[in-house]
């Protein structure tokens, strides 16, 4: 498996504050989308999510989003290496997800850009 790029998670009270200034810093337009009842804007490296304190605590104990080209591939892989697949591989608006822990305990989102 390859990994093509990270994402950094950030849980935010005021998303369009939020992507405002990461719009700037990164000098990227957001992507955003509705997931599983929070509001997501993708800007750069950055995931900016918003919505109901439940939902964000869970979301918060995954580390970072490892894009990959394929999660199918990266099933194969992290399940060679003793991580646990927890979640997935799902669609979501902008290809397929999967969240595993890894043998040491991190949490880690993998996501292709493969038609849903």
């Amino acid at each position: 498996m390859d990994i093509l790029g990270t994402s950094l998670r950030v849980c935010v009270t005021d998303l369009d504050a939020a992507v405002a200034v990461y719009e700037r810093l990164t000098g990227a337009e957001a992507m955003r989308f509705e997931h599983g009842g929070v509001s997501v804007a993708a800007v750069g490296c950055f995931f900016l999510m918003s919505g109901p304190e439940a939902q964000l605590e869970v979301l918060s104990k995954i580390t970072a989003t490892l894009a990959v080209q394929d999660v199918d591939d990266a099933v194969a892989d992290l399940t060679a290496v003793g991580a646990q697949i927890i979640a997935g591989p799902l669609p979501t608006p902008i290809g397929r997800n999967l969240v595993a822990i890894h043998p040491d305990g991190s949490v880690f989102e993998y996501a292709d850009r493969k038609a849903a």
